[in-house]
Formats: C-alpha cells, sequence, structure tokens
C-alpha cells in the first residue's frame, strides 16, 4: 500500500462560511500535512503530527493546497468553439455548437478530445467534472474511457436530441433510450463514473423523448439528471411554444419528472416565483454559468433569491459558452454578476462554492470537495505569486483572505501548480 504526504498551507471547509468573519467554517493549517493512501485522504492534521513512517513527502510549501475543483456544467463537444462569436444563444447553437458537435460520430475525434478535454480541466485544477457528451454514444463512451483510465471523478451522458437540430445531430425516443440504456449498463458507477440523463432541452426533445427520459430517470433515480432551464428569452418563448399544455418552463420538466434533489438546470435565470417554488419543493439544483451569461448576453443569475427560498445553487464553467475552463476565473465573473445585484460573494464563500458547495450540490460531499479523511485525494496546489501583477498585490496582502481574493480576481490556470486526481499528480 503506497503511502505519500502532501506537505503544504492547507484549507479546507467544514460548512458554508456565513459571513467574510466566519473562520469557523474552514479549517486552515500552516504547515500541514496530508497523508495519503490508495487515493484517499487518511489523516488531515499539521505535518508533525503526522506518522511519515514508510511516506514519500511531497513539500509544496509556501504553496496553498485545497481540495480539487468541482465544475458541474460544462460541454465536451464544444471544446474548440470556445470564443465563437454570435449574437446570443440560439445563433450560437445554430452557427457554432450543432456543426462541431455532428463530428463526434467519430470514434477516434472523440477519444483525441477526451484527452485534450480532461487535461484542460486537470490544467485549470478541475478534478471533478459533470460534462455533456454529444448526441452521439462514441463521444459519451471514449469520456468515460479517458476518465476511467485517469481514476478521475466524473459525471457525463449522451445528450437526448430528437428534433430542431441539423441531420447528423439527430437521435430518436427510442433510439436515445436504448443507447442510453446501454451506456448506464456499461459506466455507471465504474471506478469513480457516473451517468447523468441528459435531454439538452425542451426544445431540441419532442413529447415522445420527455417520455423517454422519464422511464430513464425512474429506472435509475441514482443517476444525475442534466439540462438546460430558463437561459434566454427566446429560448423560454420556443419552449413554451412546443409545449403549450406546459404552465411554464420549468413546468416541462415537472410534468416529466425530470426534477428532484440531483436533476442539474443549467442557468436558471429567468424564473417566475411559481418556478422558483416548483424547484424548491423538488429540491433540484440550479447551476449558476457566470462567463457564458455574461458573454451571451443571457441575463444575471439572482443567486440570493434562489438561496432564499431554500434552494442549492452549484456553479460552472459552462464551456464552451463559458469563456474559461478555469473554476477562478468563473468565480471572478460571478463575483461581477453578483455585484451587479447588489450581493456580496466573499472569498471564503466563493471557494467554499468550487469544492465542497459543489459537491453538496451533487450529494457528494462525503467523497470529494474536503480535505477530511476519508474523502478522495483530489487536490489543487495554488500560487497567488503566480504572475509579476498577483505578486505585487500579494506584497501588500494582509492575510488569508486577501491571498484567496487575488486567486479568485486574477487567477487562472497559471496559478495552479499542480493538480493531483485520485492522490496522483497530473502531468
Amino acid at each position: 500500500m503506497e503511502r505519500k504526504i502532501i506537505r503544504a498551507r492547507l484549507l479546507s471547509f467544514r460548512r458554508e462560511p456565513l459571513t467574510p468573519d466566519d473562520t469557523d467554517s474552514f479549517r486552515y493549517i500552516e504547515d500541514g500535512g496530508l497523508l495519503i493512501e490508495d487515493g484517499v485522504i487518511r489523516a488531515f492534521d499539521d505535518f508533525d503530527r503526522l506518522d511519515a513512517t514508510g511516506a514519500t513527502v511531497t513539500d509544496h510549501r509556501p504553496h496553498l493546497v485545497m481540495p480539487g475543483f468541482i465544475d458541474t456544467h460544462l460541454h465536451f463537444p464544444q471544446t474548440q468553439v470556445i470564443a465563437s462569436w454570435a449574437a446570443e444563444l440560439l445563433d450560437w447553437l445554430n452557427d457554432y455548437t450543432f456543426p462541431e458537435e455532428t463530428r463526434y460520430s467519430d470514434p477516434e475525434l472523440c477519444a483525441r478530445m477526451a484527452k485534450v478535454f480532461l487535461d484542460l480541466l486537470t490544467a485549470h485544477g478541475t478534478t471533478t467534472a459533470v460534462a455533456y457528451a454529444s448526441v452521439h454514444a462514441p463521444s459519451a463512451e471514449a469520456l468515460f474511457a479517458e476518465a476511467l483510465a485517469r481514476n478521475m471523478r466524473l459525471i457525463t451522458g449522451k445528450i437526448l436530441m430528437d428534433r430542431n437540430a441539423p441531420d447528423g445531430l439527430r437521435d430518436t425516443a427510442q433510439s436515445g433510450y436504448d443507447d442510453s440504456k446501454a451506456l448506464i449498463a456499461r459506466w455507471h458507477g465504474q471506478g469513480r463514473l457516473g451517468y447523468a440523463i441528459t435531454p439538452r432541452f425542451a426544445i431540441t426533445s419532442t413529447p415522445a423523448q420527455m417520455e423517454a427520459a422519464q422511464t430513464l430517470a425512474r429506472e435509475h433515480p441514482d443517476c444525475h439528471i442534466q439540462t438546460h432551464l430558463s437561459e434566454n428569452h427566446a429560448e423560454i418563448t420556443l419552449s413554451c411554444q412546443l409545449y403549450p399544455k406546459a404552465v411554464d418552463y420549468t413546468d416541462i420538466y415537472a410534468s416529466h419528472d425530470l426534477l428532484r434533489e440531483n436533476s442539474l438546470l443549467g442557468h436558471a435565470i429567468h424564473l417566475s416565483e411559481r418556478e422558483i417554488g416548483a424547484l424548491a419543493e423538488a429540491s433540484a439544483r440550479p447551476v449558476f454559468c457566470p462567463t457564458s451569461n455574461l458573454y451571451l448576453g443571457s441575463g444575471l443569475f439572482n443567486d440570493a433569491k434562489l438561496r432564499k427560498a431554500g434552494l442549492v445553487n452549484a456553479i460552472a464553467s459552462d464551456v464552451g459558452g463559458g469563456t474559461s475552463y478555469s473554476m477562478l476565473q468563473t468565480l471572478a465573473e460571478g463575483y461581477k454578476i453578483l455585484q451587479l445585484q447588489g450581493q456580496r460573494m466573499h472569498p471564503y464563500r466563493a471557494f467554499h462554492w468550487i469544492t465542497r458547495g459543489n459537491a453538496v450540490a451533487l450529494g457528494l460531499e462525503d467523497r470529494i470537495g474536503t480535505l477530511d479523511a476519508g474523502s478522495e485525494a483530489d487536490l489543487v496546489v495554488l500560487n497567488a505569486c503566480a504572475t509579476p501583477a498577483m505578486a505585487l498585490r500579494m506584497a501588500r496582502a494582509r492575510g488569508l483572505m486577501d491571498e484567496l481574493f487575488t486567486l479568485q480576481v486574477m487567477g487562472d490556470d497559471r496559478a495552479v501548480v499542480q493538480t493531483y486526481v485520485a492522490g496522483v499528480a497530473c502531468t
């Protein structure tokens, strides 16, 4: 049994910080050590209190080690259309995304891009991802296979999409069900993999396909469900036209039993009071995607209003509508969106959100998102002096909060010194 110790300054959250002064919400050790065995953290303590017998010690001081970042919504087939210009969401989908995703019927392309995609995530400090594949089963196969080879925690699924998409990018209600069923049987629960039942959104699924998704969800209650909700006004209008019996957009999913505690709803910007209540009643998880919401001009996510209703909100990069793989940059833009609404995201809360907070949203806080003993050893090593500008700022830093805020506002992949997946350093 391999024993290793990571020595560094260590930061891990016990719960969500209530205020900028809520230092009881986290554990911070100036000279700490993580004892790791077989990819799992066995001890989290002061370095000199650990039993280092037979262990290999890697010293990352003076850098900061945290749990690896968790990205709860992004698109594997959009890796090469990030930074594509379009007027708004539906134009962007039709002009760039759909043509690009048709290429993912090719298993060789999928296998090659799966390596690139996961390399990009870990280079930016992300160790757990919830990703959309394309409509093609080989795209999900390739992503699962690559994540399994790395022992990386990944949740994904093939998109269900049987209308309002080009030739080569549509399945049928039956084929989508059959392909999803086979993928679940093959991959769900293998290693650190999980399946997400994935109707892209109401516009691209017929009622028959939504019923097939409903059947899959009923048959596999431990699978996550991922889709999009209320990102853009034109999207909302068209969705409601396609489902005229629905009370509103949210009701389309609710009427097909697709809202539950492990449902991840990308964007959730333009919601009525009735819709917020329906999401809260189902304990569904809205997902804040700040960089894509700004990039596509979709609107401002009202985090405080949803939280007041009792909802647990996740946060995500949404590559490739999102403009960066970095969860640090995601926090930077999220901070600005909330500032515009008079909502304050202090750095303790921000770093809780992309670690333990997103783990809670996924129902995985017992396995990822902290440095607690028993957690999987997914780690990120951060350097707040990674660039000359950051180093200049840090010369005047007054403590941990300033360091975290520097990372939050100015950081990107250059601030990531090393990423560990299940205790193994990523190269």
